[in-house]
């Protein structure tokens, strides 16, 4: 498995990780949080070979870029979140810059 691999199942356990720990109340609702530990933990495990090949700056950028779009949308969608013009507008310049950063990086 690649590097780019390794880094989109890092961001997809970052983000299930992010979405338990909104669900955890803030640490109150304890098996939410240690669901959430446990899973930036797999994140983290996941995410370290992905360094092997894509540089730690571009990785991490993208891994975060990616990581801020999906949370906004699951935040729109299941804990209604609003988001205004400026938000919105903000959040597409984060994903064209982590898109940027994926396509300008080889590998």
């Amino acid at each position: 498995m690649g590097g780019w691999a390794f880094l989109g199942l890092a961001i997809i356990f970052e983000i299930a990780a992010t979405t338990m720990l909104k669900l955890s109340d803030g640490l109150a609702k304890w098996h939410w949080a240690a669901l959430s530990i446990a899973l930036y933990a797999v994140c983290f495990l996941v995410l370290a070979p992905a360094l092997k090949t894509i540089p730690v700056g571009v990785a991490y950028a993208v891994w975060s870029g990616v990581g801020i779009v999906a949370m906004a949308v699951l935040g729109v969608l299941f804990f209604e979140q609003k988001l205004n013009a400026a938000q919105l507008a903000c959040i597409a310049l984060v994903l064209v810059g982590a898109i940027g950063l994926r396509v300008s990086t080889p590998g």
